[in-house]
């Protein structure tokens, strides 16, 4: 391909057709220093977001019953031609994000590993989950109909790109993925902090459409220069869900207007979550110090950018726990700081940081003047304007619990030491925080009763409880589940990463009765698909790959 192929144009997507946008108009920004980059982005109008969800809506029937096989291949052919981009994404996403290229390079081939994970989901078709009861026209004292099951796609989808991964959780990430192997059309609004990435991603998957010959309305990508063109395609009759990632103010004001709708539909939200730590006492004492140095690696991978960051710590006071606060303290000291997403969350971060340092019962143990006048040398440690310093703090168990801010998130590489005075007072607290996406324990075999009198509550809790680790690096794979209770996520029962993404954009349709020949393929007789299929609850699986 050409050089031109991969430049940027500020245009939206709708379709095949590439639009300047003329509702304001904003640029992408240089996160380490602050300064525009080229080019504009025109905002869509009312009439581009009618188009692209009107071009979604009518490529919906064609696209969802594509074969099983053309879908997977579509998506190996985006993660193909987002490849293909090669250096001037990443050198792209550099400017705009200030992570570092062997972080994204990383993120891509996570994103393109996703597209092929789905592909494989696909190409299995057990995701269709189709049930056969045949009709028992003898059966006393009433015959039994013909029923027949199968998963459908739930129509045309919305996706909002996330800031702190502006690959794997944005344009072709996992909220698209799930929901194109679904059969799903999909319009995705791309994030403001990363413009640029976002329309060299967009462009990718719209040469796959074309390049597979699939309806042009199957992917639409816009720009919005504020937040109504957002909030306007959550509020469109023909979006039938939406895949969201971001603060928890944003994800409840979307939750809002889709159950304000005259037919509300699901909004699949990650939002808020600050992921404890519990240090149980004999892990603690046989080997605190290590583990304060993997938590101080943890707490700051990527600037403390990732919603599983660790950003609570539950421990019973002694000295062991007094030997655990000086090794994190000392191995956070030793961190480089780094550049944040975007000046606004810095700006939040430094807010945070600041909440806590100026809460009467909590105790600072390592934080830099975030967002005060610095000396010389605290101005050059953190390098540019945009960068943070990690920061970590102490409380009591009855301060965390009587005082509601300390149980906030700060968006960032801050955390928060609990102080208990027994494993009681830790389960109290634990009992009080509210959802997460995770929950990780340190414990050695004589931690184990403890643990069980707590497990209950973990599970209650979180959607991943971890043993001995942190949440941090979540694997994309079939047993994973990125959720959690509310406000981790809008809705515990699901997964925005790994196989079963996929369920969120799907419903279940009974055939009674039907000729064989109107049946879809995945429920006649002959099984064309050669799907496995559960006949009068019995699995049966097909050796033989489908077609």
């Amino acid at each position: 391909m050409s050089e031109s192929t991969f430049s940027i144009s500020g245009q939206s997507l709708i379709g095949a057709a590439s639009v300047s946008g003329d509702n304001g108009a904003f640029n992408g920004v240089n996160a380490r220093t602050g300064e525009a980059l080229e080019p504009a982005f025109g905002g869509a109008s009312v009439i581009d977001r009618e188009r692209a969800c009107a071009l979604a809506e009518a490529s919906f029937d064609l696209y969802r019953e594509t074969s099983l096989e053309a879908r997977a291949a579509f998506l190996e052919t985006i993660g193909q031609q987002i490849e293909s981009i090669g250096d001037v994404l990443i050198e792209r996403c550099m400017a705009e994000t200030g992570l570092p290229r062997a972080r994204l390079e990383g993120e891509r081939a996570r994103t393109v590993g996703q597209l092929e994970l789905f592909a494989a989901v696909l190409r299995q078709g057990d995701y269709v989950d189709a049930r056969i009861d045949p009709a028992q026209p003898e059966r006393k004292p009433m015959p039994r109909v013909d029923l027949r099951l199968r998963n459908i796609a739930l129509g045309p989808v919305a996706v909002f790109g996330a800031s702190n991964f502006p690959l794997a959780f944005s344009v072709a990430g996992g909220d698209t993925a799930s929901a194109l192997a679904a059969g799903c059309p999909v319009v995705v609004k791309a994030h403001s902090a990363h413009p640029g990435t976002s329309e060299l991603v967009g462009r990718a998957i719209q040469r796959a459409v074309a390049q597979c010959g699939l309806p042009e309305g199957v992917f639409s990508l816009l720009f919005d220069s504020g937040i109504d063109i957002g909030r306007a395609l959550v509020a469109d009759p023909r979006i039938k869900a939406v895949g969201f990632t971001g603060s928890r103010a944003a994800g409840v004001a979307l939750m809002r207007i889709a159950n304000a709708r005259e037919e509300p539909v699901p909004v699949y939200a990650e939002m808020s979550a600050i992921n404890p730590v519990v240090l149980l006492p004999e892990a603690l004492a046989a080997r605190g110090e290590l583990i304060a140095r993997q938590f101080a690696a943890a707490l700051t991978l990527g600037a403390g950018q990732f919603c599983t960051n660790p950003g609570l710590v539950l421990a019973v006071e002694g000295e062991a726990l007094r030997a655990f606060e000086q090794a994190a303290t000392a191995a956070l000291a030793d961190a480089a700081a780094q550049t944040m997403l975007t000046p606004g969350i810095h700006a939040n971060y430094c807010a945070g940081v600041a909440r806590f340092a100026r809460a009467v019962q909590v105790e600072r143990l390592a934080a830099s003047e975030q967002g005060n006048e610095q000396t010389n040398e605290q101005t050059n440690k953190q390098g540019g304007p945009f960068d943070a310093q990690p920061a970590l703090f102490a409380t009591s168990a009855q301060a965390f619990l009587t005082d509601e801010a300390l149980r906030a998130e700060v968006f960032g590489p801050a955390s928060l030491i609990v102080r208990c005075t027994d494993l009681n007072e830790l389960h109290a607290v634990l009992k009080s925080i509210e959802g997460q996406l995770t929950v990780s324990v340190h414990l050695e075999s004589a931690d184990h009763e403890a643990c069980r009198t707590i497990l209950p509550t973990l599970e209650r809790k979180a959607g991943r409880v971890l043993a001995n680790g942190f949440g941090t690096g979540v694997e994309v794979g079939h047993a994973m589940v990125h959720g959690g209770p509310f406000p981790a996520t809008s809705d515990a029962r699901t997964t925005s990463v790994g196989s079963r993404a996929i369920e969120r954009f799907l419903r279940p349709v009974s055939y009674q009765d039907w000729p064989d020949d109107l049946l879809p393929a995945a429920l006649r007789e002959a099984n064309p698909q050669r799907l496995a299929r559960r006949v009068n609850g019995v699995l049966h699986r097909e050796e033989t790959p489908h077609d």
